[in-house]
């Protein structure tokens, strides 16, 4: 079975300015004339985790990681309650992905990514098809409004103590309607106990619909330092709250414009917080997207999933892009 290589350190990184006062962390590994990768990290808000490196093989890929805006090394961080979201957007992202691989001089990546990361691949994917070689997901996820509802309201069906502690951390006025609306203003409430608590009973929700997956990394999301926590649910409850300012249904409607690029949906059948649902209809719409299904897998994953992951990606690195870029 394929394992992760050894840990490799980036060649070179930096900062871009993408504008609005924003500059985004980014840096590279591997081979600096190999075939060109993107990763893509969750959340959102997460930041990239670094261990993504060590899935690509560092004589053929040129591995490129970045932080979305607000989180990571990326400035300004979202911790900060003065720094403002209104240009972290969806559309946001895509642009600054688009920024950092002309900056990186490259013309094709394969994209690598999962949760949130779906998402934005896929946002980005359609709206440049023509850039993008290969795609491998591990959680599929289209941040569509079923999907935000299901996995802030649904799932209380299955964990009911947990999902009650979740809504009753919120004013009794604000437990009857969208929860992650009313999360989202306290998160950007003036008093730091406001935002602080908020935030804690947002990670506590989040640790409940993963405590089950023992294979993965259960209590993950509260197991992070403060900034980066703060940073994380304030630019994820603004996401979701806004739908990631994405029509309902859009990624799966215009998932034709995937034609064409090779897919591999990875996605743990133990996945209550995205079930696997989102998977299978995005392979049905998507003649040329394999959908593999990880029966002892969630959303944090599993060995076999890393494994299925790792396959993947060797196997796009045997297709040879007859463009190199440099950095």
């Amino acid at each position: 079975m394929p394992e992760e290589f050894p840990p490799v350190e980036p060649y070179a990184r930096g900062l871009l300015d993408v504008g609005d006062g924003q500059q985004i962390y980014w840096e590279t590994s591997g081979n600096p004339e190999g075939k060109a990768a993107l990763c893509v990290h969750g959340g959102p808000g997460s930041g990239g985790r670094r261990g993504s490196r060590r899935l690509f093989d560092p004589e053929v890929y040129r591995v490129v990681l970045f932080d979305q805006r607000g989180c990571g090394e990326s400035r300004p961080h979202a911790s900060d309650p003065s720094v403002g979201l209104t240009h972290n957007t969806t559309g946001h992202l895509i642009a600054d992905m688009e920024r950092l691989r002309e900056h990186l001089g490259i013309d094709r990546w394969l994209l690598y990514g999962g949760s949130w990361g779906s998402t934005l691949i896929l946002a980005y994917a359609e709206r440049h098809p023509e850039r993008v070689s290969e795609i491998v997901i591990s959680g599929v996820t289209m941040t569509r409004p079923e999907e935000t509802d299901w996995l802030y309201h649904g799932v209380g069906r299955l964990l009911p103590g947990p999902w009650e502690a979740f809504r009753d951390a919120l004013p009794p006025a604000d437990r009857d309607g969208s929860l992650v609306a009313a999360y989202n203003r306290l998160l950007n409430s003036p008093d730091a106990a406001v935002r602080v608590a908020a935030a804690r009973a947002w990670c506590t929700w989040e640790d409940a619909v993963i405590a089950h997956e023992v294979l993965g990394s259960p209590g993950a999301y509260s197991d992070r330092p403060d900034d980066a926590l703060m940073a994380f649910v304030r630019i994820c409850a603004h996401y979701f709250a806004h739908d990631a300012w994405l029509e309902d249904g859009q990624l799966l409607r215009d998932a034709h414009r995937l034609a064409g690029i090779p897919g591999v949906l990875i996605h743990g059948r133990l996945d209550i917080g995205s079930p696997l649902k989102t998977a299978w209809e995005l392979a049905k719409v998507w003649p040329d997207a394999e959908l593999k299904v990880i029966d002892d897998s969630g959303h944090t994953g599993s060995p076999t999933l890393r494994r299925t992951a790792l396959a993947a990606i060797a196997r796009f690195g045997e297709a040879k892009e007859g463009d190199r870029g440099r950095d």
